[in-house]
């Protein structure tokens, strides 16, 4: 049976019209700010020798049934007893990936026995999960091949080696936040912009890559920012703070080149510099579709990224349970309206300087000083999240530990 989503995804756009009316009608779900998700990738190592290669054979074996198809096309790819479901990113990283909670102790609960579950397939095999935003170890080098990862290589390698180092060796931690109401999703917008460089500041954890220091206290962001800005810059700017966040981010979709294209046989290579725009326009010779549309949406990178919700993708991964810290972190700073105002207040000074935060981290001045306010204000928000008294108290001294550091580097 054709069911109208079917219809809806199939249909032809054949003018840039209707590619504006689908994308505002999907890039904010407004409604109560209830929700949070989270998405965690790690580096994936030979816990004996973790400069040892890790293959996609070695990594399905671990998986078993939980492998995801892109692995083994006949894995009935199950999800992770509370629900987080596995993928793999081209070098091999794994990333679990949870379904949205109404609290954040209960995402934490339950991401915290996903994560056990893997850590233990994964030490059966001898393996064990990367501590870092960036592979400390290894150069780059593919693990899972698929044509849309050959055409995303071929696109990237025009714009030099960085390409390469972001999806062969990096790992990130994705925060997902509900967009709100209708009058609360431009704050919410901006806020989250806002606060990407200090808090990336106060969390970066990728100094080291195959076995040199960087130079960056976050190579993982350095690498994001030098692929291509057309799908990697921010789509918010405080020099256009007042753009209407549905316009920016349809713009930004429309006038970002396509990255592959999707055809029978291995080869999704897409000509160079065409846009969507340009493919409405007729530059291909069939025009795009709704899903055409979508697809292209999933090849856009930036800080961070409307889909229904608030993906906030700047975050490097952090060691152990550490992960939990922005987690909470940013779950206070959106706790309400007025929490996100005060946010945006202390940020905004320095909502432009993303190179600066992942070149220099703690140690730029302002940086951190805008880092140790926003942790302040989020630890006098974290007793309304109502987490169990160990929680709270753990991560309370995780984040009292990078607030004196912050304050440090600000004396």
């Amino acid at each position: 049976m054709v069911t109208s989503s079917d219809l809806d995804r199939s249909a032809i756009l054949r003018e840039s019209a209707a590619a504006v009316r689908h994308l505002a009608r999907i890039c904010f779900k407004t409604g109560p700010p209830t929700h949070t998700g989270v998405e965690l990738e790690w580096t994936v190592h030979d816990a004996a020798d973790p400069v040892r290669p890790v293959d996609a054979t070695r990594l399905r074996a671990a998986l078993g049934r939980h492998s995801p198809a892109m692995l083994d096309a006949t894995s009935p790819a199950e999800p992770l007893r509370h629900g987080g479901m596995v993928t793999l990113e081209p070098g091999g990283q794994l990333e679990i990936s949870t379904p949205p909670r109404p609290s954040v102790a209960a995402l934490i609960r339950a991401t915290e026995a996903d994560i056990a579950q893997v850590t233990d397939l994964l030490a059966a095999a001898g393996l064990v999960l990367g501590s870092s935003g960036i592979d400390p170890h290894r150069r780059p080098r593919p693990v899972v091949e698929t044509p849309r990862y050959r055409a995303m290589r071929g696109a990237f390698d025009r714009h030099g080696p960085a390409g390469r180092t972001m999806m062969y060796s990096t790992a990130g931690l994705q925060i997902c936040l509900d967009a709100g109401e209708p009058d609360q999703v431009a704050d919410r917008w901006a806020a989250a912009h806002a606060v990407g460089p200090p808090l990336l500041a106060a969390f970066a954890s990728a100094t080291r890559h195959a076995g040199r220091r960087t130079g960056w206290a976050s190579a993982r962001m350095a690498a994001w920012l030098a692929i291509d800005p057309a799908r990697t810059r921010p789509v918010w700017s405080p020099s256009r703070a007042e753009d209407d966040p549905i316009d920016a981010w349809i713009s930004y979709v429309l006038a970002a080149p396509l990255l592959c294209l999707r055809r029978h046989g291995a080869d999704w290579a897409a000509p160079p510099g065409v846009t969507f725009a340009d493919w409405l326009d007729g530059a291909l010779p069939r025009p795009p579709t709704t899903d055409d549309l979508d697809y292209h949406v999933s090849t856009l990178f930036p800080p961070v990224r409307p889909r229904g919700y608030l993906e906030l993708r700047y975050l490097d991964a952090q060691p152990d349970r550490d992960w939990r810290l922005p987690l909470v972190v940013l779950t206070a700073l959106f706790a309400d309206p007025g929490t996100v105002r005060e946010a945006y207040t202390i940020a905004t000074p320095v909502a432009h300087r993303w190179s600066a935060a992942a070149r220099h981290g703690l140690a730029d001045p302002g940086l951190a000083a805008t880092a140790a306010a926003l942790l302040d204000l989020a630890m006098s928000i974290m007793p309304r999240l109502e987490l169990p008294a160990s929680t709270h108290d753990e991560i309370r001294r995780g984040l009292r530990q990078r607030l004196t550091a912050a304050e440090r580097r600000h004396q």
